[in-house]
């Protein structure tokens, strides 16, 4: 085992006069052997569960280790409780503050009301309302909420000034010793739990906390790989750039995992290690997190399907010892319909689609009999401009019962006399959309029966939202209901 380590300060680190603890210079085994005795009886040993789906796709045997089922629903428990409990009266006596997308503050909440210790935990506003009032719950009265801007580093940021102004002790929620070693008992419980290393072992990677604490403990030799969101890269930025970088871009879909710079120290452990990470999209992602519900009975959040949603992309020997970490399970169900839209666009079964319409009775019905296919769903339909009081675009969405049927689709569109724009994942609308018109991507993440527009999403593109549900949200609902309810475009237009 390598016991040779990075020696950082948290206020190098932030850059900024916090109040921080410096329990040791390195991270090293032992450290997280020491943070396993902390931990008992505070963290669940969480189960090891075969996955006969993963086990059959990958030919190996896979397991899923189950950090969502923590009392906190996520293994943050582990690296908060650790840092807190090391704390003294004195450090701790102006309290505590941290940031976080909601699973770390989660942790700090349970911790502060196990020790006795007031605390404030900042969030973005985009963190899901399940995991807010799960803060609220767990922390009770020792715990405030704050909500500040829309990702991480704004949080953080709020964070510091606090701790700058009032002396509260900041817990860092992964690029502190302590948290990383508290996070690294996952790794030490799991082969305790097999009696031996994995062949390999996949964790997902947010800011770095919990991957750097297991190449930590599993030391030279380990196969370790670890997964990050392709909206949220961060950790491959780093990597490649030699040191932590800040990504101009983010995708906060994934939650748990969005942050535009990771650790300095959790870097330095990563890169030292030579550990590997794998990005996966986010149309994948929801694929993945809709089979563990389907087929494991898995509620897992975005983030916490990252490990299993790799294993398509990772060279895996045939019989081999698989781990994935399921890090963790507060998703709010009211995303699940997001989640579906999604997984639908990534699967090629869900289509978008601007088509001109000529303004004239019976031009809606012709496109249904004439264009679409017997197993073809509308799903959405709304206008996007009026050009003209002869034709007007339409931004129509098309969900197909099987992949392959695009083809025939594509043809009768060709076919017909309408002038029609496949729309790609992710491409803008055209120039003479009208001004609160927004990109596809941005689309498919509001066109989900049952959601309100703009109500957790942020635009992209850094557009103005589009108007409230009565004027773009509506359905037009499954083909045949369309085809025997609706007869002209007016009256699809008098649905607006």
């Amino acid at each position: 085992m390598r016991e040779q380590g990075v020696v950082l300060n948290l206020r190098q680190s932030w850059r900024v006069p916090v109040r921080s603890l410096r329990y040791w210079s390195v991270v090293t085994r032992a450290d997280v052997d020491a943070a396993a005795q902390r931990l008992a009886g505070v963290a669940q040993v969480t189960p090891l569960q075969r996955s006969d789906r993963l086990s059959a796709r990958v030919g190996a045997e896979v397991l899923l280790k189950r950090e969502d089922l923590q009392p906190v629903r996520s293994y943050k428990l582990r690296g908060a409780f650790n840092f807190l409990v090391q704390a003294d009266a004195e450090s701790r006596g102006s309290g505590v503050v941290c940031a976080s997308a909601g699973n770390h503050a989660q942790g700090v909440a349970l911790a502060c009301a196990q020790l006795g210790v007031k605390g404030r935990v900042y969030l973005p506003r985009t963190t899901p309302r399940q995991k807010r009032e799960r803060i609220a719950w767990l922390g009770g009265a020792a715990v405030e909420v704050q909500l500040v801007g829309d990702t991480y580093d704004e949080a953080l940021a709020a964070c510091i000034a606090d701790s700058a102004q009032t002396g509260a002790l900041v817990v860092p929620a992964f690029d502190a010793e302590a948290t990383i070693a508290g996070q690294g008992t996952v790794a030490r419980e799991v082969v305790g739990q097999l009696g031996s290393r994995p062949d390999l072992f996949v964790v997902p990677v947010g800011g770095g906390g919990l991957l750097a604490g297991c190449v930590t403990w599993l030391g030279d030799g380990a196969r370790v790989v670890g997964v990050e969101p392709a909206g949220a890269p961060s950790m491959t930025a780093a990597l490649a750039a030699g040191q932590p970088v800040r990504l101009d871009e983010l995708d906060s879909f994934v939650d748990g995992a969005a942050l535009r710079q990771v650790g300095a120290l959790t870097h330095s452990i990563i890169a030292a290690a030579g550990t590997p990470v794998r990005t996966v999209s986010e149309g994948a992602l929801c694929s993945e997190l809709l089979a563990l519900y389907q087929s494991e009975g898995i509620i897992a959040e975005p983030a916490g399907a990252l490990a299993t949603t790799a294993l398509a992309e990772i060279d895996i020997a045939a019989g081999s010892t698989v781990v994935c970490v399921i890090s963790g399970g507060n998703n709010d169900v009211s995303r699940y319909g997001e989640i579906l839209e999604r997984s639908l666009v990534h699967e090629g079964l869900k289509h978008y689609f601007l088509v001109d319409f000529p303004q004239e009775p019976g031009a809606l019905r012709r496109f249904l009999d004439e264009v679409l296919g017997p197993d073809d769903d509308i799903t959405r339909f709304e206008y996007v401009k009026r050009n003209n009081r002869d034709t007007g675009p339409a931004l129509v969405g098309i969900e197909l019962a099987r992949r392959d049927d695009l083809t025939g689709l594509i043809a009768r569109m060709d076919d017909s006399p309408l002038a029609v724009q496949h729309l790609e994942p992710g491409s803008p609308l055209p120039p003479n959309a009208s001004p609160g018109a927004f990109s596809l991507s941005e689309c498919t993440r509001r066109c989900v029966a049952g959601t309100r527009a703009g109500d957790t999403a942020r635009t992209r593109l850094g557009r103005t939202p589009p108007p409230s549900p009565s004027t773009c949200e509506r359905e037009v609902g499954l083909h045949e209901v369309a085809r025997r309810a609706v007869t002209d475009v007016g009256r699809i237009a008098s649905l607006r």
